[in-house]
């Protein structure tokens, strides 16, 4: 998540919170980022004219002001739950952050009718728990995917071999179960498949990955599709 879109996850986060408000440490755990991030946002937020004001003392946190309000959003009770079931099927996807935060927006603007009719829906729809996770480093990378920026990564082949490269992310693709980071490496001079949770560590830079031509990555199978976003019509 970039620096913009956690700026605005931040201040709606806060504005779900309400009067509650939110520490810094929790929302650095639930953005995946540390405090010292979170304060600094908060206070560019600030800068910006956002309404939120800080309060002191144990469990003191965050409180944006009641006025900062978001339009109603018409989703019904199903697809409501259709985007939990998406998320809670897929905890361990690139961008699984971002879903959560949009899927609370959508929540928060929901009427207290469709809301409560969502939360029944979903209670009555179960999902098993994997034991995989997100890698730490997953934000980085996702950043340098939406950035397009060269990463180095610290990562771990299936023979245990430590190994540091710097990448040119292309695409992030799942194939099987698993998720992977399909870069250039500098390393080896060629396309490799990194899979996600065995990167251990990542660290954007300012460099720009340079357009290279789909093609040197391979043809996708048959039965492989880009997520795509519906156009406006």
């Amino acid at each position: 998540m970039n620096r913009t879109d956690r700026m605005h996850a931040v201040s709606e986060e806060l504005r779900r919170a309400g009067a509650r408000g939110r520490t810094a440490q929790r929302l650095a755990d639930w953005l995946e980022v540390s405090p010292r991030t979170i304060k600094r946002d908060v206070a560019a937020l600030q800068q910006a004219g956002v309404p939120i004001w800080a309060t002191a003392g144990p469990g003191g946190g965050y409180v944006l002001d009641a006025a900062a309000t978001l339009p109603p959003v018409n989703l019904t009770p199903a697809q409501a739950v259709a985007l939990a079931v998406a998320l809670a099927g897929a905890s361990e996807a690139p961008f699984a952050a971002d879903g959560r935060a949009a899927l609370e927006k959508v929540l928060d603007v929901m009427g207290p009718g469709a809301r409560e009719a969502a939360q029944d829906l979903g209670g009555r729809v179960w999902v098993r728990g994997g034991d995989r996770r997100r890698p730490g480093p997953a934000s980085v990378v996702e950043e340098a995917l939406l950035r397009r920026r060269v990463v180095a990564i610290r990562y771990r082949d299936d023979a245990g071999t430590l190994s540091r490269r710097r990448v040119e992310p292309h695409l992030l693709a799942r194939t099987g179960d698993r998720w992977y980071l399909v870069a250039w490496c500098r390393l080896r001079e060629a396309p490799r498949w990194f899979r996600w949770d065995r990167i251990e560590a990542a660290d954007l830079t300012t460099e720009a990955a340079p357009e290279r031509d789909p093609g040197v990555y391979g043809t996708p199978p048959p039965d492989a599709h880009a997520v795509r976003v519906p156009s406006t019509p």
